[in-house]
């Protein structure tokens, strides 16, 4: 009989949530089903993508309305824990230079806990 994975818990890397909370209803849903696949370890409905410069494991998921995109940077699952590392608003293909750094440092914090967890 095949195992049944357990579901992951979402892990809100500073003001990440909050963020979050404040886009519009219906980004929220796109962005919360996406979430739940994940946490169930199925793909997300979201397109995804790598960002390798920021981290090892850290993806972007992705979607836009008739004026902003929208993105939620996170760190892959590890030990059934994704860690969502941030979220934001832009107008523009490029990302801009203070969320990279952002989600970077929240991505040191984080592996630096998960270190003394090891301990």
């Amino acid at each position: 009989m095949p195992s049944k994975t357990k579901a992951a818990t979402i892990s809100w890397e500073g003001d990440s949530y909050e963020t979050l909370m404040g886009w519009s209803k219906d980004v929220r849903i796109d962005f919360g089903a996406s979430l739940r696949e994940m946490q169930e370890g199925r793909p997300a409905k979201l397109n995804v993508r790598p960002m390798q410069s920021i981290g090892k494991g850290v993806f972007e998921l992705k979607t836009q309305d008739g004026k902003t995109w929208y993105r939620l940077v996170y760190l892959a699952r590890i030990h059934d824990v994704i860690y969502v590392l941030d979220c934001f608003e832009k107008d523009t293909a490029k990302t801009e230079k203070k969320y990279l750094a952002r989600a970077t440092s929240r991505l040191k914090e984080v592996r630096r806990r998960l270190r003394e967890e090891q301990v």
